[in-house]
């Protein structure tokens, strides 16, 4: 054996000439041994600073080991396992990264600027949930417009089903939805028609089961932090190095050995670092580099919007593209359904908050909430609008709600066509989660699948957790949404793709704001400074694109009743000199009806005046229907 080896990532298993070379961190530990399946053992050299390596010549790809800590009878997995086929208790795998050939040499990434999200489930957006069935529907999701996927985490996790952000093998692609390549050939797929894929990734906690990384070190976590889901990782205290090293390394690794888009960061606010330069900005920095000549897209979610993370570093920021914006959902949810409870409570959903969210991004930048009892938010109007990426649903709302309910269950059609439109033609990063453009009769319930023990342990935070609901607390419903360990409430959370033909109504209207927002010189622009709003009612509001020079844009959302606007006193609607307000767009449209068949309306183009539809000018003046959601052009007025 040989530790002169020149390496990729400073832990795990890579191959070498002539066989495979191992390196783990264990201080404290005097041997380290690799146990390979046929119960072969090598010793690894002791290099110093709780490192150990060595080069096993007789290791190849597809091998099974484990390690041997100190000679005694526990075989633990590799921390930086490739590949977990039997799951985060069995031997780690050696995986050779270099056998899958792509096809995406074309591919050169993507920027932040004019992109759509989709948040995917791998294990419930198809029947099969695996990365190859996933691969026959992406032309589907392409279609409707979306250029981003969105996976959630995917990281080796135990159990049958999951959502994913308990994982414990950092390193190694969930066995449940396929093998590594099969995860790589999914986004070599993505990328032949046009899809970019990030990676949605946990650094603040580990979960419970199968988390093997104290045995190596108990200095991977620490406990001078207080952490909502476990034991905080140890960033910025004694022996840190090596554990901010195995994070920052495990964000290069994804970027580089799957040709990923960039990552997702899940709820950095439970991320604590107090060093000099924050592990944020490293994670960011290596990934960009592992890219090379690829851009890449780094996101986080951050409950308490800190605007340092999409701040660049020469501002004192950590440099990522765009955060989580929780406040825009929020309020559009108070907005279209009334519900205003637990962490509602800080929001109206009124037209100013909507008016406001398009504008500003965030809503709260500072100030009290009474739901938080303290200030909330960042001064954050120096961000681009592009940084803010806006839903009206993700994985946690939708599983937040009484019975797992999308949206278009919990509002009126005509309410729901008006508040999708705000959400596809206002100038942040549109999210869409899985089923959301087909209306997917499916719900997205919180699931699952651990030992006895820890499931009933899971079960009750879960309904303690939603006790904060009175809606849900008060009519005994934590049940009938679904037990999480339950195998039934896992299966019937799986798309029924069956549906994009039923509901041709919700894809046509993804399909064509998707368009209009693509193809229009000002919606495409996502210029926040080019737009202002006014009130129009309680419930109504007109957002106005000054496009100069590509002309004016007229929004209008109606989330009540009727308007009848005599006298109409606000300059906002006033047609620009020597124009007239055309009718582009309206959610009135029959192609919308929940009776339109798929295809009675055709593809129509979205760009021409009057949309084809015959209907006139609208005096957008004096009456705004209810329910609904106008799109105005600057025309002539002859």
């Amino acid at each position: 054996m040989s530790t002169a080896v020149q390496r990729r990532f400073p832990v795990g298993a890579e191959l070498v000439a002539g066989g495979v070379h191992f390196r783990v961190w264990a201080p404290g530990r005097k041997q380290v041994e690799v146990v390979l399946e046929d119960s072969r053992a090598m010793s690894l050299e002791n290099e110093g600073d709780g490192y150990f390596s060595g080069a096993v010549q007789f290791a190849r790809p597809g091998v099974h080991y484990r390690f041997r800590l100190d000679g005694g009878e526990l075989l633990v997995p590799d921390p930086a396992s490739r590949f977990q086929s039997e799951g985060p208790h069995g031997p780690s795998q050696i995986v050779d990264p270099f056998l899958y050939r792509w096809k995406d040499e074309a591919w050169n990434g993507v920027q932040l600027e004019r992109q759509v999200m989709y948040e995917m489930h791998i294990g419930t957006f198809t029947r099969e949930g695996t990365w190859s069935a996933a691969c026959e529907l992406l032309p589907q999701v392409a279609e409707i417009g979306i250029t981003l996927l969105e996976i959630m985490p995917v990281a080796e996790f135990p159990g049958k089903f999951g959502w994913g952000y308990d994982g414990t093998a950092l390193f190694a692609p969930a066995h449940l939805y396929g093998t590594p390549d099969d995860f790589r050939a999914f986004v070599d797929r993505a990328h032949a028609i046009g899809l970019a894929v990030v990676l949605d990734v946990v650094y603040n906690h580990l979960g419970p089961d199968g988390n093997y990384l104290k045995q190596f070190s108990e200095t991977y976590f620490t406990d001078r932090y207080a952490n909502e889901w476990g034991e905080a990782i140890n960033f910025d205290g004694q022996d840190c190095q090596p554990v901010r090293d195995f994070f920052v390394s495990n964000a290069a690794y994804w970027i580089e050995e799957f040709h990923l888009d960039g990552l997702r960061l899940d709820a950095t606010q439970q991320i604590f670092d107090n060093s000099y330069r924050h592990i944020l900005a490293d994670i960011n920095h290596a990934a960009r580099r592992a890219a090379g000549r690829r851009s890449i897209v780094m996101i986080a979610e951050n409950e308490r919007q800190d605007p340092r993370i999409a701040q660049p570093p020469d501002q004192g920021g950590y440099g990522l593209d765009a955060i989580w914006n929780d406040d825009f959902h929020h309020s559009a949810q108070v907005a279209v359904t009334g519900r205003c409870e637990a962490y509602y409570t800080d929001y109206c959903g009124t037209p100013q908050e909507l008016i406001s969210a398009a504008k500003w991004g965030f809503l709260y930048q500072g100030q009290y909430s009474t739901w938080q009892r303290q200030k909330r938010g960042h001064a954050a109007f120096g961000l681009k609008s592009p940084s803010f990426v806006n839903y009206l649903q993700n994985h946690d709302q939708i599983a937040n709600s009484a019975y797992g309910s999308r949206l278009h269950v919990l509002t009126s059609a005509g309410r729901l066509k008006a508040i999708t439109a705000l959400l596809l033609l206002m100038p942040g990063t549109p999210l869409l989660f899985q089923g959301q453009e087909f209306g997917a009769s499916t719900p997205f319930l919180y699931f699952a699948d651990h030992h006895k023990e820890l499931a009933r342990r899971v079960e009750e935070g879960r309904c303690k957790f939603l006790d904060q609901f009175p809606s849900i607390a008060n009519s005994h419903t934590e049940f009938a949404m679904g037990v999480p360990h339950d195998r039934t409430t896992f299966e019937k959370c799986k798309l029924n793709h069956e549906e994009r033909r039923a509901h041709a109504h919700f894809t046509a209207l993804h399909r064509d704001l998707l368009k209009l927002r693509r193809e229009d010189p000002v919606f495409s622009a996502q210029r926040s400074d080019w737009i202002h709003g006014a009130v129009l009612g309680p419930e109504a509001f007109g957002l106005r694109f000054f496009g100069r020079p590509h002309g004016d844009r007229l929004l209008i959302l109606n989330l009540g009743r009727a308007l009848q606007l005599r006298p109409v006193s606000e300059p906002l609607l006033a047609p620009p000199p020597g124009s007239a307000w055309r009718l582009l767009w309206s959610s009135e449209h029959p192609r919308y009806e929940e009776k339109c068949r798929e295809g009675e309306f055709g593809n129509r183009p979205l760009n021409h005046p009057n949309l084809h539809f015959n209907w006139g000018d609208l005096e957008v003046c004096s009456r705004i229907p209810g329910h609904c959601a106008l799109v105005m052009y600057e025309g002539s007025s002859t």
